[in-house]
């Protein structure tokens, strides 16, 4: 059995090896259907346009050899850069905010130290690479600049794409307009999401509404990981991928597709819970074991499981829990 992952991440002891095989010889044959496809799609064309068809065929999964290229066009990253070409460059030979570098070299080891390849010993060693995108962003994004977390996110884009610019527009994407205010400062967005989940759970599965209400559990106790790493570190490495594709076209609803089936599968264990420790740990749990490692049918289930969940809704949501939050503030 071998230890580390594709990704160079080393497996828990716990790992059940016997499982994942099973699953993996099933999943092969789905990726490999899927390659074909989507190479008869791409037929020398690199680009997918924003249509019905490229929606069912990123929510079915990018085989990874496309996954780069896919990601880095549907994200508007690949627009970004071509029409700045040499910027990416130009922000790590400009001048340096000290601070902002202090905090980033913080980090550089705390970053998946589970992960080879981000080790001192590896060679390439990507603890570089990670902190010249960091640093490049901070630069780019002032109102930004660091925050933890961003470690997790780049050092993931890093992985898929395999390329230091790419991996800095593919963050400028996510932080700059695909998540809303997650990382400045006050985390404003991130709040205000943790907020809106709680609402649609309110909605979805009024049960578990319920108990985190009778135990005061605010959701930022058990969910805010999700959102912050985007539930790196929380699920399977294939299922964080998949969930990130359709992030890349769809948007910050996917998150909550997420989050919301992860709740309304494990309603049942959930609420078995009695206490508010108990609440918190039932939430570590559902986030590991088949359901979360089957990640082609797991992904089937976040299209069908919530329901109706459309971007008109969460902005309404998005916009009471700002409201409700400021007026707190």
């Amino acid at each position: 059995f071998c230890r580390v992952d594709p990704y160079g991440f080393e497996r828990p002891e716990d790992f059940d090896y016997f499982f994942y095989e099973a699953f993996f010889s099933r999943y092969l044959v789905v990726l490999t259907r899927r390659a074909i496809k989507w190479s008869k799609l791409l037929k020398g064309n690199n680009s997918i346009q924003k249509s019905l068809k490229g929606e069912l065929y990123i929510r079915k999964g990018i085989p990874n050899e496309h996954r780069a290229l896919i990601c880095f066009f549907v994200s508007g990253a690949q627009a970004n850069m071509e029409q700045n070409p040499g910027y990416y460059h130009r922000l790590l030979e400009g001048e340096k905010n000290d601070k902002l570098v202090e905090a980033i070299k913080t980090d550089m080891n705390r970053t998946f130290p589970d992960n080879v390849k981000f080790r001192k010993t590896a060679d390439p060693c990507l603890q570089h690479t990670l902190y010249n995108v960091l640093v490049a962003y901070g630069h780019h994004n002032k109102a930004v600049g660091y925050c933890q977390g961003m470690n997790f996110i780049a050092g993931y884009l890093i992985l898929i794409t395999k390329n230091e610019e790419e991996s800095f527009w593919l963050l400028d994407a996510l932080i700059g307009r695909i998540l809303p205010d997650y990382y400045s400062p006050a985390m404003l967005g991130l709040k205000t999401d943790q907020e809106v989940l709680g609402e649609l759970v309110k909605m979805k599965v009024p049960a578990v509404a319920e108990l985190m209400e009778r135990h005061g559990v605010m959701w930022t106790l058990v969910v805010s990981r999700w959102f912050i790493c985007l539930f790196i570190d929380i699920l399977p490495v294939e299922t964080v991928l998949r969930i990130w594709d359709c992030l890349f076209y769809e948007g910050s609803k996917i998150i909550f597709r997420v989050a919301l089936t992860l709740i309304k599968q494990h309603q049942a264990f959930i609420l078995e819970a009695t206490n508010f420790p108990d609440i918190c740990d039932k939430f570590k749990q559902i986030t590991k074991g088949t359901f979360v490692t089957e990640c082609h049918s797991f992904m089937q289930k976040i299209f069908t499981d919530p329901g109706s969940l459309s971007m008109a809704t969460i902005n309404k949501l998005r916009e009471t829990c700002r409201e409700k939050l400021l007026s707190q503030g």
